[in-house]
């Protein structure tokens, strides 16, 4: 091939002969013969947006907005819109408040994030998730409680998005996150089958008391709203053998009405319920409704630091008591279910994290100023986000409208709504988040990953979320421990020519804490090979170089001259060479590969009779 065309070929960068006339950086002492070139210095990095564009992310594609995307935004806002309201008056009900604070959720979250959110698909409002980890830590305290948790956790969200603390997400594998995410939709599923049927029983009932305290009517709403949801969830993959214009939007029709399911049912239980009433009374009502709600927008009004409820007045510092590991937990989840949803639906895998921790803690504590309960992203609002074609995150404005239109006008009829009705929204929500598939396949592939997904499943189950999740993450912490105690090393015999050496080469990287692993392997070695030949350690992978490595190299140095054996390390950093005693002679320094100078020279140094290369 003519070396002209390698010229030409952007992917295929050589130096021709005047090209070499430039100065070029000395490579003298570089075994491998990279050079330093030149032209080098005519590539310059794109540059970075202002530190204002990157927090207010609205300025990084307001610019470019067009008609076409507002379009789009506008369908799947009105679309996420209808999703959000019923799900938010479910949430809350499981979270043990009344609609409205779902509501009120719903509503700051949309809006702030079309400013600072930088994924279009998410969706910021009330979850299962929230809304289980609020009925746990203020479960029967007044509801003030709950928006104390909301700025809370909001506070300790920002303060980590301000220190880009966004990397910590990645210290949680993914089999914890799926094992988190299958126990807390079980869970979900498991407290909510109370409300399907009706059980009127306080604390977990036994099947016999189940089965006594079923109220039929609630029964039949319940199990009707489950079979139905789950039937319209099956239209959106209805397809059609002939490919034509009328089954094209007779596709479409099917997905609108697919996605608008959880709006569907809900009315049409509360048109019948409200027709129900009015034509006698509500005592004719066989099943149950839900609670009364305020009608009215929320009032912008500080979060209550103090406030008096049941005859005891409630301090900042007494309300953080009551609240206790939640300060932590709640935001810790929040952030680590938000960042899980933006990865899955973010572009070309790059993801600011830390601005995702800064947006989150802004809505909740938006939020906390209207009265909302702590919210994070919602995987199912955000697919459906991405099935109606969302562009932007501008979206989230016509999803505010809408729920700020509930909250004016339709607040009075929310009193209509079965409760059982809810707990079927609820559960068709979160059934298909459970996944059992990762049991038979990591069990196959991987049993580290295993334990972690079987553990933290079992144990979110049995003593909540937060005990599972720190279970997964500690015992993967464990893992990762064990691993720089006991690198794994590569011990071969090797020839340069005419000899022969050890080669002892890690196969991951080496921290100070695998120093010890490190010296066994060479003495295991030396023994093996009865101190016949030289020593080659591969220092490439060695990582914070310190003090702990320094004592190890020169004690193993000292081991094996007294053996008469040469000590080569391999691949050292200039910078670390001068820390090892100059009268430590046996210590030989060489770069990758070997030749037989390196050996002559250790020889020489030695001993100077030459009696290694015979």
């Amino acid at each position: 091939m003519n070396r002209n065309n390698f010229r030409t070929n952007p992917r295929l960068m050589f130096l021709s002969k005047e090209d070499e006339a430039y100065p070029m950086k000395n490579d003298s002492d570089n075994r491998n013969g990279d050079v330093a070139l030149p032209i080098a210095q005519n590539y310059t990095k794109p540059k970075e947006k202002s530190l204002l564009a990157r927090r207010l992310y609205i300025l990084s594609w307001i610019g470019s907005y067009e008609r076409e995307k507002g379009m789009s935004d506008l369908i799947a806002g009105i679309t996420l819109g209808m999703t959000i309201i019923p799900q938010s008056i479910a949430y809350a009900a499981l979270a043990g408040l009344s609609s409205e604070y779902g509501l009120y959720s719903a509503f700051m979250g949309s809006i702030i994030y079309v400013f600072f959110g930088t994924i279009p698909q998410v969706s910021i409002g009330p979850t299962s998730l929230m809304a289980l980890l609020t009925l746990q830590y203020c479960s029967d305290k007044p509801v003030q409680i709950v928006i104390v948790l909301a700025f809370m956790a909001g506070l300790v969200e920002l303060l980590m998005g301000v220190f880009r603390l966004g990397f910590i997400v990645n210290f949680i594998p993914s089999p914890v996150t799926k094992a988190f995410t299958s126990g807390t939709a079980l869970i979900v599923a498991l407290v909510q089958m109370k409300t399907l049927f009706g059980v009127k029983v306080k604390g977990i009932p036994t099947p016999a008391e189940f089965w006594n305290n079923i109220k039929v009517p609630d029964a039949i709403v319940g199990v009707t709203c489950l079979v139905v949801l789950l039937l319209l969830r099956q239209l959106s993959s209805v397809n059609f053998k002939k490919k034509n214009e009328t089954t094209r939007r007779l596709k479409k029709l099917l997905w609108y009405i697919s996605i608008s399911r959880n709006a569907l049912v809900v009315f049409v239980l509360s048109f019948i319920a409200y027709m129900w009433i009015k034509k006698s009374s509500i005592e004719a009502i066989p099943f149950s409704l839900s609670s009364k709600v305020t009608s009215g927008l929320p009032q912008f009004k500080l979060p209550p630091f103090s406030f008096e409820s049941g005859n005891r007045t409630y301090g900042f510092f007494d309300i953080c008591s009551e609240l206790g590991s939640g300060l932590i937990v709640v935001p810790i989840v929040a952030v680590l279910a938000n960042v899980a949803i933006a990865k899955a639906f973010v572009k070309d895998s790059q993801l600011d994290a830390s601005q995702e921790m800064l947006t989150l803690g802004l809505c909740n504590l938006a939020g906390s100023f209207f009265s909302a309960m702590p919210t994070c992203g919602a995987f199912t609002r955000s697919a459906v986000s991405q099935a109606s074609g969302v562009k932007t995150p501008m979206a989230g404005i016509y999803t505010g409208i809408i729920v700020f239109s509930a909250l004016s006008i339709l607040t009075p009829y929310f009193q209509y709504i079965p409760k059982s009705s809810l707990s079927a929204v609820l559960i068709a929500a979160v059934i298909f988040m459970v996944d059992f598939s990762p049991f038979l396949n990591l069990w196959k592939n991987n049993k580290k990953d295993f334990f972690s997904w079987t553990g933290c499943l079992v144990v979110c189950l049995v003593a909540g979320v937060e005990v599972g999740l720190l279970y997964g993450i500690v015992l993967n912490m464990i893992f990762v421990l064990l691993r720089l105690g006991n690198p794994k090393v590569d011990v071969n015999l090797k020839q340069c020519d005419s000899v022969t050496y050890v080669h002892i080469k890690p196969m991951s990287d080496v921290y100070f804490s695998g120093a010890d692993a490190i010296r066994t392997e060479i003495r295991s070695a030396c023994i093996l090979y009865r101190y016949d030949f030289p020593v080659v350690l591969d220092c490439s992978r060695f990582m914070l170089f310190d003090a702990t490595f320094i004592e190890m190299l020169n004690a193993v140095a000292k081991e094996i001259n007294e053996q008469k054996q040469i000590f080569v390390l391999q691949s050292l950093s200039e910078k670390h060479k001068p820390l090892f005693p100059a009268a430590n002679s046996n210590i030989i320094f060489a770069m990758d590969p070997l030749t037989v100078d390196d050996f002559m020279t250790a020889e020489k140094k030695a001993n100077g009779n030459g009696s290694l290369m015979a």
